[in-house]
């Protein structure tokens, strides 16, 4: 549910970014967000909360928000956009990588590796297939605007540490209710700082349907991500996780009207292939026989 939920995030915030600007919509959404799982999903009391995954925890799902906001608005061109979220979208290969290589299994990650390459390569071509992805301007764009590449990079990092050290961290307790409304005073503190103000002409009510329906959808990803990642398994979870810059490619698409060529489909097989490799690979470890 998380994946499929996640799969709309892109391209609503993408709408909402159009009526109030990328800071002010990013703060609306995460702030509507906030109250909806302070409403529908009350936390435990902070007391309950271990002080590791309650600071450490929380710092890494804050700063993986705040620097994907920052990345995206950053990019200086709508092809830096693509890019700076195909790096972003490293993160299911760091966080099969990292739960393989914290489980302790022999040989876990060189197993893993041959997977987390085709789906990565798969990704690339889903996410920037449609845009014409240029390998050799993209290299232009990184060394002529680091920045934003940089925080993309550092904040995949961040959520795929997180979500493979949580368990261990949390003991059972889901703090997500708690972090993510940290996650608006964050952003609302990066509009203010930007200078951005409200729009020129007032937003319509679509346009506020929008930040509804992106919040719902953000907010509720998050809570069922938080479950998941608490009560699941890791690694397969982390499998699973490939189909999110896929899922999330398509559903742009239909949401802004852009057809999907050749090149995602294309993509799409083989994320589908790395992950049924990595899956196997996972089964076959959890087979007491093998």
């Amino acid at each position: 549910m998380a994946i499929v939920l996640w799969s709309f995030m892109a391209g609503t915030v993408r709408i909402v970014a159009e009526s109030f600007g990328a800071t002010l919509g990013s703060a609306l959404i995460y702030t509507v967000g906030g109250v909806l799982l302070l409403v529908f999903r009350r936390p435990a009391p902070i007391r309950e909360f271990p002080k590791k995954y309650l600071i450490i925890g929380g710092l890494l799902f804050v700063f993986y928000e705040s620097s994907i906001s920052l990345s995206l608005g950053l990019a200086s061109t709508a092809a830096s956009s693509v890019e700076v979220s195909l790096v972003n979208y490293l993160w299911p290969t760091m966080m099969v990588l990292l739960a393989a290589g914290v489980s302790r299994r022999r040989h876990a990650v060189w197993k893993v590796l041959p997977g987390a390459i085709v789906a990565t390569v798969g990704v690339a071509l889903a996410v920037g297939g449609n845009s014409g992805l240029d390998w050799q301007a993209a290299a232009g764009h990184i060394a002529d605007n680091p920045l934003p590449y940089v925080l993309a990079f550092a904040g995949a990092l961040a959520w795929s540490v997180y979500a493979v050290f949580t368990p261990a961290w949390s003991h059972g307790v889901d703090g997500t209710s708690v972090f993510f409304p940290c996650v608006a005073v964050a952003l609302w503190i990066i509009h203010f700082a930007s200078g951005q103000g409200w729009p020129a002409e007032p937003p319509s009510l679509v346009a506020w349907l929008f930040v509804f329906i992106a919040a719902a959808a953000i907010g509720g990803g998050y809570a069922c991500w938080g479950y998941g990642i608490l009560h699941g398994s890791m690694e397969r979870l982390a499998i699973a996780s490939y189909a999110t810059p896929v899922l999330s490619t398509g559903a742009s698409a239909v949401l802004l009207g852009l057809a999907l060529s050749l090149p995602f489909w294309c993509g799409a097989l083989l994320v589908a292939a790395g992950s049924v490799l990595n899956y196997l690979v996972s089964a076959r470890r959890s087979d007491p026989t093998t």
